[in-house]
């Protein structure tokens, strides 16, 4: 796999220009370490970063006086960052076939959701399946496009990895269960444990800038889904969408809901990985 498009090789030439000059031991070297860390982390969250701005933005600054709904500006706004994204070589194809499935995946999983009454769209829309404006499909593609972008922009390898058919059906019983439940008894406590079974010694080796770092799986799942979850109090909070609690007055997203988070990060990793294989640590790598 490779780690960079060729824009993100050139951007990557030029940053070693002024990053080879910096410390490398030290607090100096851990700080620029850092530097690098976060300023990876914001470039494979482009597509969910801007996404999120968006729909901020259209709060303050509803795009009605260009003729056009909110929820339908996003989604063409989505649709024109995706291309541009892909035209100037800033995400590989892979990725836009995982942003797909997740489009997919996440609308049909919407559709159920909002007719079961879990949470509503109060604003009128024209590209919409039901209750459901097709920008909605695009919150859940961009987390599997940051999944995709970190797994090769940190060159993510794996030790202690499970095999991928037990992950697959795991994330396919994950799925099951965001419909099921509704009808028979949540499974989730259940799907925690299998989850936390299944990954418990797997590891996840990274490289930041110049050194390869670690950290048990599971607790990058639940990183991610934390900060998914701070994503999520912000949309809300703009009344892009909301839970039935939310409809009088703004209050904070349920704390409960980090679990259900959690859950579709493992369906989320899993597909990623259908895509970019588990690669693990070589033997000649330092850990």
């Amino acid at each position: 796999m490779k780690r960079f498009t060729s824009l993100e090789e050139r951007i990557d030439h030029a940053a070693h220009g002024v990053l080879d000059h910096l410390p490398a031991h030290g607090l100096s070297g851990a700080l620029v370490e850092f530097l690098v860390f976060g300023l990876k982390q914001a470039w494979a969250c482009l597509f969910g970063g801007a996404m999120l701005f968006l729909i901020i933005a259209t709060k303050y600054f509803p795009p009605d006086s260009l003729g056009i709904g909110r929820y339908d500006f996003l989604f063409l706004a989505a649709l024109a960052i995706q291309v541009s994204m892909l035209v100037f070589r800033l995400e590989t194809l892979d990725e836009a076939k995982v942003i797909l499935i997740f489009h997919l995946v996440g609308t049909a999983m919407e559709i159920f959701k909002t007719s079961a009454g879990s949470w509503v769209y109060p604003e009128q829309s024209f590209f919409h399946i039901g209750g459901v404006p097709l920008f909605s499909g695009f919150m859940y593609a961009a987390v599997g496009s940051y999944i995709a972008r970190i797994t090769r922009i940190f060159d993510m390898r794996y030790t202690g990895y499970p095999p991928l058919w037990a992950t697959v059906v795991l994330a396919a019983t994950i799925y099951g269960n965001f419909f099921a439940h509704h009808f028979v008894p949540d499974m989730r406590y259940v799907l925690f444990a299998a989850t936390a079974l299944l990954f418990l010694r797997t590891t996840v080796h990274y490289r930041v800038f110049r050194f390869r770092h670690r950290m048990p799986l599971l607790v990058g799942f639940l990183l991610v889904a934390l900060f998914i979850w701070f994503a999520e109090n912000a949309g809300t909070w703009s009344r892009a969408w909301l839970y039935p609690a939310q409809d009088d007055a703004w209050t904070p997203v349920s704390i409960h809901k980090l679990g259900a988070w959690y859950l579709l990060m493992i369906i989320s990793f899993v597909l990623v990985t259908l895509v970019h294989r588990p690669r693990p640590l070589d033997a000649a790598q330092p850990r």
